[in-house]
């Protein structure tokens, strides 16, 4: 009897203690439901929909008819290969720089540390408006610092129109994204590098390993999660660039600057065309999880 007791005893905390963790949990299942699970399920809904929320229209169901559109959308297909050039561009150099700076502070002194830290993290935690108006004026064609070092130091002869070139814009846009994106990196490699274990570090240089062979061999291996981590936060984020775009250049000049995620809001919210910019939505989502899927199934493989 005593043993039925104390199992049923078991079992209710353990169905009381479910219970209080799942109420918990509402306030953020029932925030995660509303503003993530619905809107994503109409958004594919919509995709099908000639749709422009109109009260007095009605939606005119069209099938792929979004879909196929946009593949001959002239301006969706510059839009997503400068998306492209931005992230194949972006997450490697973000990923590569993040590493090497990270391997060369992370065994200064704490205080040394924290100052790195709070540099490379400060643009992370600016505003992204008032990080787009210092650079905006970086850029300035007529009195941008970046102008007026290049022609006293004789490296240009002229100003140049940054923003305004096709040619320079859009390499401008990811120097930005750039230096918005490494502080998060950084942090987390310097964290990563100060856990791995400094006995197999100690053992290598024992057996006579150098400091490239120690870093293949022992350290990468041990930071290879938090640089699967990195890569698809960093694909994600470029991907979805488009404070910048919006801030900046708008998509110009002649589209050079022109990304998915601005194409949908300008498409959606100023077209007022949601079943096709939803359509968007649907196509980069799927873009950014095969890519991040491949990123899984590379790290695994390694």
């Amino acid at each position: 009897m005593a043993g039925k007791n104390t199992n049923s005893m078991s079992r209710a905390l353990v169905r009381r203690e479910t219970i209080s963790g799942y109420i918990y949990l509402l306030p953020n299942l029932i925030f995660f439901i509303g503003f993530v699970i619905i809107p994503m399920i109409l958004c594919i809904y919509t995709s099908f929909f000639d749709s422009n929320m109109g009260a007095n229209t009605k939606d005119t169901f069209i099938g792929l008819g979004n879909y196929i559109e946009l593949f001959q959308d002239k301006v969706f297909l510059k839009a997503l290969l400068n998306t492209f050039i931005i992230v194949v561009v972006s997450v490697p150099t973000v990923t590569a720089f993040s590493l090497w700076v990270a391997s060369a502070i992370y065994r200064l002194k704490p205080v040394l540390l924290s100052i790195f830290r709070c540099i490379f993290y400060l643009p992370v935690v600016t505003g992204s408006v008032a990080v787009t108006v210092v650079w905006k004026w970086m850029y300035n064609n007529y009195y941008g610092i970046l102008n007026y070092l290049g022609t006293t130091t004789g490296v240009i002869k002229s100003n140049i129109n940054w923003l305004g070139n096709p040619k320079t814009a859009l390499w401008c846009i990811i120097v930005i994204l750039f230096t918005t994106s490494v502080g998060q990196p950084i942090v987390l490699y310097v964290s990563a590098l100060g856990n791995v274990d400094q006995s197999l570090v100690e053992a290598a240089s024992v057996d006579g390993a150098t400091k490239t062979q120690t870093f293949w061999k022992i350290k990468w291996p041990q930071i290879m999660p938090t640089t699967l981590y990195i890569l698809v936060i960093t694909t994600i984020n470029s991907f979805q660039c488009f404070a910048l775009i919006q801030l900046l250049t708008s998509g110009g000049p002649n589209y050079s600057t022109e990304t998915v995620m601005y194409y949908i809001y300008y498409t959606a919210f100023k077209l007022y065309r949601y079943g096709y910019g939803n359509a968007m939505g649907v196509v980069l989502a799927i873009f950014i999880a095969v890519l991040s899927a491949l990123q899984f199934k590379l790290s695994e493989e390694k």
